[in-house]
């Protein structure tokens, strides 16, 4: 049993460009032995780049990292290492090692592989469709024969054109043959075993660009083009809506069941495109008006059912219309109470006792309610608006709506056309009247549109905050002033003690200096400085007892009076700012002390408790100065 059967095969698959795996072709008269030999037949496979494979019980085996659409697009199938003439793959070498190529014995000549440390062969950019290259560098010696017995182990060649130069190319039948042909390129070639310079040559192998490839392509393409115009067709038309059916052409038959289609309120739509394609395409004729007329007096029938719907529709409306008001005016009241809710929390006796972030968030929250409630009652307000113009217009409306009989005599026929014809005069001055309403809409003359009111609403809102703003301004400038002045006046305390001081230590180094004189000029001494100690407080009493500057004031020492004559113990000055606040939310305890101090006659200031009870309380002493007196 040989490993090769000439018969079926004589070649080995070699291996792509792309992958650099395969086999390679191995005549029979080199390479002759027994398969039982198990020790042959791993060096023959080690020599040629294989991995050797046991021999019974051989699975079919697919080669590692092989694409599955190639085989479906080229038909290649997959390989079993003991069909004769092929070999398995070996797995794809690592990135880093290169391609060992093996040399290649034929019939008439040896392939020597290049040098694996020379970097691969340069080609050109495949063409679309290649099934045929050109090969370089032949023996000058070389003939046709000699080169399709050496490529014709890649597959079917179809035709090779040689020229008279050392160059040819070959087609062959399949585009993956190619890869294998370019596999060769780099190879030297020597025919037998000549030494002569005519026998030997080094074969480059590169993709050609042949018009009966591109033709080929082309026509594959276009092909292809063709089926998917053809599936997209066929998917429109699945998907394209039926056609509607074919009206019928007028015969009496055909025009009497038409006629009994037209009472039906089922049929009616069908039947009237069938009665106005007939009209159109002009069956209408002497022979044929009376039965046209009759048809046309079962379609003018229809009009009553169809007011009749009309307005069972319009009472539909209406009722609509009174559930959407009633809902509204619920979701109103509910935004009106919980509106209530936030200005109660706002209040001074619930607000007090909320944190900072806790107070931002009521204040936002009681803001956008209030928004929603406003845009709310708008819309409320809007359709009450309609309401009333739809009274008044049905008030002033004179046309009838009692339903007539229709009798037998020409005075009811008469009396129904009028009707009819007053009703059609009504529903064009319906028309004219929406188109009225609907100009003054787009001249912005009816309502203010939800975004305006919206936008007048943020104007409002900032406009108040603007407000908030400014009058915080004005207190923090009122509360400068006072500052100002309270630093003033203690600059002048502290110069005036200051000069009292220097006045004092002079009359001490006067007193050591006549402590010969004895108590008189000492007593004299003491009257002098007990009499500017009195100027002083005499001035700050001139200072502090100014008269009052504005009605305010005054108002303010009605209200802390009567506060502090309620209190016989006194209070404090937070405890007083705190009182006063409810009042005017701008003053403050500074201005509130200042005032205090001004009025010495009236309020005095007095120290309770002891070490860390000690507190400073304000008194009302007027009526003790009245008794005194």
């Amino acid at each position: 049993m040989n490993l090769v059967d000439l018969s079926a095969q004589n070649l080995f698959h070699f291996p792509t460009a792309a992958d650099g795996l395969g086999s390679i072709a191995i005549d029979t008269t080199q390479l002759n032995m027994s398969v039982t030999d198990p020790t042959a037949w791993a060096t023959a496979m080690n020599n040629l780049g294989m991995v050797p494979v046991g021999l019974a019980g051989q699975q079919l085996v697919t080669v590692p990292s092989f694409d599955p659409g190639l085989s479906m697009m080229t038909g290649i199938t997959p390989i079993n290492p003991m069909i004769p003439g092929m070999g398995l793959v070996p797995p794809p070498p690592p990135t880093d090692v290169p391609v060992v190529k093996e040399i290649i014995h034929c019939k008439s000549c040896t392939l020597f592989p290049p040098n694996p440390n020379l970097p691969p062969p340069s080609t050109r950019e495949r063409p679309p469709g290649c099934k045929t290259v050109f090969v370089g560098g032949l023996p000058e010696n070389a003939t046709e024969e000699i080169i399709q017995e050496v490529f014709e182990q890649c597959g079917d060649i179809t035709a090779i054109r040689k020229s008279k130069k050392n160059f040819c190319h070959i087609r062959f039948a399949e585009e993956f043959l190619v890869d294998k042909a370019i596999y060769l390129s780099g190879y030297r070639m020597r025919l037998g075993s000549s030494t002569d310079k005519k026998d030997s040559g080094r074969l480059h192998v590169d993709f050609a660009q042949a018009r009966d490839d591109f033709y080929e392509w082309e026509c594959k393409q276009r092909m292809l083009a063709r089926e998917e115009r053809h599936r997209r067709k066929m998917e429109e038309d699945r998907l394209r809506p039926p056609s509607p059916p074919a009206i019928m052409h007028y015969s009496e038959h055909e025009a009497t069941l038409l006629a009994e289609k037209l009472k039906d309120d089922g049929k009616f739509s069908e039947a009237i495109t069938v009665l106005l394609t007939w009209i159109e395409r002009g069956e209408v004729n002497r022979r044929t008006a009376n039965q046209f007329y009759s048809m046309v007096q079962s379609a003018n029938s229809h009009v009553r059912r169809l007011m009749n719907e009309r307005a069972t529709h319009e009472q539909e409306l209406e009722q609509a219309k009174e559930n959407f008001k009633n809902a509204l005016t619920g979701i109103l009241t509910q935004f009106e109470q919980i509106v209530a809710v936030f200005n109660a929390s706002t209040r001074q006796k619930a607000w007090d006792h909320f944190s900072k972030a806790q107070r931002k968030n009521i204040d936002m929250w009681r803001k956008h309610s209030e928004e929603l409630r406003n845009a709310h009652s708008e819309q409320l307000m809007g359709i009450r608006r309609e309401e009333e113009m739809e009274m008044s217009d049905d008030d002033s409306d004179d046309s009838p709506s009692k339903k007539l009989r229709v009798d037998e005599s020409a005075l009811a026929a008469q009396a129904y056309a009028l009707k009819e014809e007053n009703d059609s005069l009504r529903w064009q001055l319906d028309a004219y009247r929406n188109e009225v309403e609907l100009l003054k809409q787009e001249k912005g003359q009816l309502f203010r549109t939800e975004e305006s009111l919206t936008k007048d609403q943020q104007l409002q809102f900032l406009q108040q905050t603007m407000q908030g703003m400014q009058q915080q301004l004005l207190t923090i400038q009122e509360e400068l002033n006072n500052k100002k002045s309270e630093l003033e006046q203690a600059k002048e305390e502290q110069t005036h003690t200051q000069a009292m001081l220097k006045v004092l230590q002079e009359q001490l180094k006067s007193a050591k200096e006549l402590e010969i004189n004895g108590h008189d000029e000492s007593q004299e001494i003491n009257v002098l400085t007990v009499a500017l100690v009195n100027q002083d407080r005499e001035k700050n009493s001139e200072k502090r007892s100014q008269p009052l500057k504005s009605e305010k004031e005054a108002l303010l020492i009605g209200i802390i009076s009567t506060f502090l004559h309620v209190h016989p113990f006194g209070a404090n000055i937070e405890y007083l700012w705190s009182y006063m606040q409810q009042l005017d939310s701008r003053i403050s305890a500074n201005e509130i002390e200042m005032l205090l101090m001004r009025l010495p006659r009236m309020f005095k200031q007095e120290f309770t408790g002891v070490g860390a009870t000690l507190e400073k309380r304000w008194k009302f002493c007027a009526f003790e100065g009245i008794k005194t007196t």
